[in-house]
Order: structure tokens, then C-alpha cells, then sequence
């Protein structure tokens, strides 16, 4: 029995094997390129080892696609034989379960093999990162940040993965409104391991949220080695230096930022995808032409109608179908939305809400009916953050709330919005703050000067 390098007992037997192993951990835990080769690595040379196969499946699962229920199946068919040859830790058998919740439509369940599995060795970094990482998929912030300050303290200095684990614990803190302590977290985790991309991406959210545009273009453009090495989360961490020129209005860089960076790739990654769909909007929003660009998302769209695996995905997908114009693709995604509300499982409950009144407000916002997009945008708001991701990506759908509102001239119900908006931001007063806050003094005066008049 060899120990990981999360300081962990394994099932494994080979010095290779485990260096396959740690190379997944460590890929995982900073979004590395090379994850994917570790983790075939490791499976042709320990074919028993359960948790690996576990680890497959789960990594399926999380990638929100339907097609990837088929190798997540066989994945966890795998890890029960793999079981069934005896010798597996019980960290090794929790993430096995966990893999069988999910598969059953309960990865919330699977977050509690996750913790489970942390109160065997409270520093076991990769099954607080899986904890994480479902959580936030699951709009749980709150729980985010209880997981990882439980579990902080077992770490010091010497652990190897400490820097890592600051960097979880910085996210929660942003999610959770602590930027400030959010900020020093982070940095602090970047100093203990550089290559820490979802550190950088905590801090890089805490300037989002902040308003303090220029020290996340900085942070961004100075810590390269956090994200040059990433999968296609580094298209994400440019996304967020878009949405930081775009506040600034710069929009030059913002367009150059989104053709040769944020979908220089056509990936069909729901994640990369809402990176790309949500950036386009925000431009829409602000009266830029965006060209042709919203053709090749609808048309990866359309093909997703039927998708129904995350609401989050599905709400993306919606937004490029409005924004190209689509009526037709967006009645079957609305139909779709509705049908899988009533599956009765995790992801059917945030189906029904939000993202069913989510999905009819973008559709009616789409089709230029802007009172019934404010009723239905509304009505949702208050549970948007089930729908997970974070604060940042939600508010593209807090965006369009406030929008058509004041498209519609529901303007007090419109501020009120913006300044709770605001005031989750830590008071700060962006430049779509300040912009939809004059519009509603504009019109409120044009309205007092008509009423005047008469």
C-alpha cells in the first residue's frame, strides 16, 4: 500500500502506478493539459485500481453533457469490478458510491461521500476538491466554504498541496462575499503553488466584484505560469480579463480578447461555451455589434435542444438561440427545460426552478416582450444561484433581469434590483451600475418634466 501525495493510503502496489495517480491529482487540482494522459496512464497500469475508474466517471459527469453518461456508466461498471477484487481503501469505495449517486441523479449525495472521505484525512486535497467542485456546480456556496474550513487546519506549510487548497478556500471566500480575505488567500496560495489556476480565477472574481478593473488585468497578465499550462480553463481566465476591459469599454480588446482567446477554439464544453454565449450578450447589451459571431454558438445550440443534463447549460444555450434569433430552437429548448423538470432528481428540481421561468423570460426577452421577460426573470432571480456557477457567471441573467425592466419602464422595480446587484458587489459601482442608474434618472425626469407639462 503506497501513500499519494495527499498524504493518503492508495490500493496501489507500483511506484509507476502511483506517479500516474499523482500526476491525476495534481492535474486535476490545476486544471493541467496533461490530466487526461495521467489518468490513461494510471488505468493501463493498475486496471484495478477502483478509484481511478471512479475518478473517470465523475470527471464525465462534470463535463454536463449527455453523451457522456454512456462512458460514466462504464466507468462505474469498471470501479464495481475493480471493487469486487478486494483491497480497496475505504476513500477508495466513498468514491465509488459517489459515482453511483451521480449516476442515479444525486450528486448532492455524491458530495457527502466526498465529505466522508474527508473526515477520514481531513487534508485528502483531492476529495476536498471533488467536494468543490460538485458544490459548485450545485450553486452551494455556502457549503463550499463549510467544507473547506473544516477541513484547512489539517494542512501547514509543508503539505504539498497546501497552495491549492488556499486556493479553494479563497473561491468560497469571494462566493461568500469576504473578498478582502478572499484577495489575501489567494495570493497567499500563489506563492505556495504558482501553477494554481482557480486560485488566480478567485482573485481575478474578487476584482470583478470589486470594480478594480486594472489589478485584475494585472493579475491576469502577471501570473502566467497559473494559467498557461491549463486545459481549457485558461479560456475562462481570459473571459474574465474580457469582462474587466468590457467594464472599462474597451471594447477592441474585448472582441480581439473573444475571436483569437475565449473561442479561438470551438469547443463544445458547456463551460467554454457559456464563457462565450454569456460575453456576447453583455456586448449586446451595451449596444455592440457582435456580428456573425452569434452563428457558430446557435448552431452548436440547436444541437442541444434536447440536452437537458444542467440547467446552467441549458440557460447558455439559450442565450445564443435569442441571440441569433432562433424562435423555432428556442420553443423545443423551452419544451426541453420543462419536460426535464419533472425527472425528479437533483438537476430536475433546479430544472423547475429556476431554469424553467429563466428559460421563458430569456425566450420572451428574445422575442422583444419585455414585460413578461421582467415578470418571468424576476420571479427567478431569487433562485438563481441554484442554478451554480459562480456570482460573475450568474450575472449575465441579473443583467437581462434589470434590462428588461427598464426596456418594459418598470423602473423602481428595475433599481431596486440594481442596487441589491451593487450591493453584493461590496457597494461597487461598476459601469453597468452607472450606466442603467442614469437611464432610470433620465427617464424618471423626462417623465416628471412630461407630467409637468400637462
Amino acid at each position: 500500500m503506497l501513500i499519494d501525495i495527499c498524504s493518503c493510503p492508495t490500493s496501489l502496489t507500483e511506484r509507476e502506478a502511483l506517479d500516474a495517480w499523482n500526476g491525476v491529482v495534481l492535474g486535476v487540482l490545476s486544471h493541467g493539459q496533461a490530466t487526461g494522459g495521467h489518468l490513461s496512464n494510471l488505468l493501463e497500469l493498475a486496471p484495478g485500481f477502483a478509484m481511478g475508474h471512479a475518478m473517470k466517471g465523475l470527471a464525465c459527469l462534470m463535463l454536463g453533457r449527455s453523451e457522456m453518461l454512456p462512458p460514466a456508466r462504464a466507468a462505474g461498471a469498471e470501479a464495481q469490478r475493480a471493487l469486487a477484487l478486494g483491497g480497496a481503501t475505504e476513500r477508495e469505495r466513498l468514491w465509488c458510491l459517489a459515482l453511483e449517486d451521480w449516476l442515479r441523479g444525486k450528486p448532492s449525495q455524491s458530495v457527502a461521500r466526498m465529505e466522508a472521505a474527508l473526515r477520514i484525512d481531513p487534508a485528502d486535497t483531492i476529495s476536498m476538491k471533488l467536494s468543490h467542485g460538485i458544490r459548485f456546480m450545485l450553486g452551494d456556496h455556502h457549503g463550499m466554504l463549510r467544507s473547506i474550513g473544516r477541513v484547512l487546519g489539517a494542512y501547514d506549510q509543508t503539505h504539498p498541496l497546501f497552495g491549492y487548497a488556499l486556493g479553494c478556500h479563497a473561491f468560497a471566500l469571494e462566493e461568500t462575499g469576504q473578498y478582502r480575505q478572499a484577495e489575501i488567500t489567494g495570493l497567499r496560495g500563489l506563492e505556495f503553488n504558482t501553477d494554481d489556476a482557480w486560485g488566480l480565477h478567485a482573485v481575478a472574481h474578487v476584482y470583478d466584484m470589486t470594480h478594480q478593473v486594472d489589478r485584475g488585468i494585472d493579475l491576469i497578465e502577471s501570473n502566467a505560469n497559473a494559467w498557461g499550462h491549463c486545459n481549457n480553463f485558461r479560456f475562462h481566465v481570459w473571459w474574465h480579463k474580457a469582462l474587466l476591459h468590457l467594464d472599462k469599454g474597451e471594447v477592441d480588446a474585448v472582441l480581439d480578447l473573444y475571436d483569437t482567446k475565449v473561442r479561438d477554439e470551438k469547443t463544445d464544453d458547456y463551460r467554454d461555451f457559456s464563457n462565450a454565449s454569456s460575453l456576447l450578450m453583455r456586448l449586446e447589451l451595451e449596444g455592440v455589434d457582435v456580428g456573425a459571431r452569434w452563428v457558430e454558438l446557435a448552431e452548436l445550440a440547436e444541437s442541444r435542444t434536447d440536452d437537458g443534463s444542467l440547467t446552467f447549460a441549458d440557460l447558455h444555450y439559450m442565450l445564443a438561440l435569442i441571440g441569433d434569433a432562433r424562435p423555432d430552437a428556442v420553443a423545443r429548448l423551452n419544451l426541453s427545460v420543462a419536460k426535464n423538470a419533472r425527472q425528479g432528481d437533483d438537476m430536475a428540481a433546479v430544472m423547475h426552478r429556476p431554469g424553467m421561468a429563466t428559460a421563458q423570460g430569456l425566450a420572451a426577452f428574445g422575442d422583444a416582450q419585455y414585460d413578461a421577460a421582467f415578470s418571468h426573470l424576476k420571479h427567478a432571480q431569487r433562485d438563481f444561484q441554484a442554478m451554480g456557477g459562480s456570482h460573475a457567471q450568474r450575472d449575465i441573467f441579473e443583467r437581462l433581469t434589470i434590462e428588461a425592466g427598464l426596456r418594459a419602464g418598470r423602473l423602481a422595480e428595475s433599481e431596486m434590483l440594481i442596487r441589491a446587484r451593487s450591493a453584493l458587489r461590496d457597494g461597487a459601482a461598476d459601469a453597468f451600475t452607472e450606466t442603467r442608474l442614469a437611464e432610470i434618472a433620465r427617464l424618471n425626469a423626462l417623465a416628471t418634466s412630461s407630467t409637468a407639462a400637462e
